[in-house]
């Protein structure tokens, strides 16, 4: 039975530096959504994204390159993926800490 427990513990070892690196990579993608504004009939751009409780605006300008566009729709994507990966080795984490304190035979 040590060998098993043994292998649990790598693994959770590893599921727990993959969720700090998951994290950190996930605090590094910009946040927000282009949101198209009408103002007195002129179209303006700005980058919206939620700081603490508040959701900030900030003025990208009249026109978005398509470049700078594809840059947020990238981040978004990388964002959801981040999550959806740290959701996983949460489970996995829990899954595995359950297992390590179960009774020995």
């Amino acid at each position: 039975m040590g060998v098993i427990k043994d292998l649990l513990k790598e693994e959770l070892d590893n599921s727990l530096r993959l969720k700090k690196e998951y994290a950190e990579a996930f605090k590094k993608q910009q946040a927000g959504s282009v949101i198209r504004k009408k103002i007195r009939g002129h179209h303006y751009y700005y980058l919206a994204f939620r700081d603490a409780n508040k959701v900030r605006f900030v003025y990208k300008g009249k026109n978005i390159s398509p470049e700078e566009m594809n840059k947020i729709k990238e981040a978004r994507r990388l964002k959801a993926k981040y999550k959806g990966l740290i959701y996983k080795l949460s489970g996995r984490i829990r899954y595995i800490k359950k297992a390590l304190h179960g009774k020995e035979e």
